[in-house]
């Protein structure tokens, strides 16, 4: 199956302690692993897609990132979800990375190493670049993850997207969105 859910990680799938790598504040929000769940049932696969300028701005190391990673598919493993893979971008917004979100690198990264189709896959998250980015990417749709079409910072382009309260409700809007197009194209009797 190539259809996937890219989640941001910090503020969309954990509680964000601000630069979070310490294995002791790792928290998932309330409703994701039963977001996580409802998604599997849909047939999606999941990878992180995750700003770490932390490691950038010298603040945890590589090191740290990787094992509060490991604890984290470690321990949605043990609840019945498998992270295919996590990416991250370690850069600061001063490095002008193309894998920095709301770049597009580590979507192609999916693509290539785990066969994403990206026109079948939704970006979640919590700020604006991950909206941005999926939608750049070619994501089939985002889903802003506590935020509405209008909190956006003036004079900035949002693309179309979904809003929800946490990863429980995203599952349900793109559920619906995907029964609609269903609906919508199949052929008339």
């Amino acid at each position: 199956m190539s259809r996937f859910i890219f989640l941001d990680r910090d503020g969309t799938l954990i509680h964000d302690k601000g630069y979070t790598y310490r294995t002791e504040d790792y928290r998932l929000l309330p409703q994701a692993l039963e977001g996580l769940q409802a998604f599997a049932r849909q047939g999606f696969r999941f990878v992180i897609l995750t700003n770490q300028s932390g490691i950038g701005r010298g603040f945890f190391s590589e090191a740290d990132y990787q094992a509060f990673e490991q604890h984290l598919s470690e321990d949605l493993r043990r609840q019945g979800i498998t992270l295919e893979a996590s990416y991250h971008c370690p850069h600061t917004p001063d490095d002008d990375c193309p894998c920095r979100k709301p770049g597009t690198d580590l979507f192609q990264r999916a693509q290539r190493e785990l066969g994403a189709v990206l026109s079948d896959s939704w970006m979640i998250g919590d700020k604006l670049s991950d909206i941005q980015a999926g939608a750049q990417a070619g994501c089939r749709g985002q889903v802003w993850i506590g935020k509405t079409s209008d909190s956006s910072p003036p004079g900035t382009e949002v693309p179309a997207h979904l809003s929800a309260d946490n990863l429980l409700e995203a599952a349900r809007l793109i559920a619906n969105a995907e029964a609609n197009t269903k609906a919508n194209t199949k052929a008339p009797t």
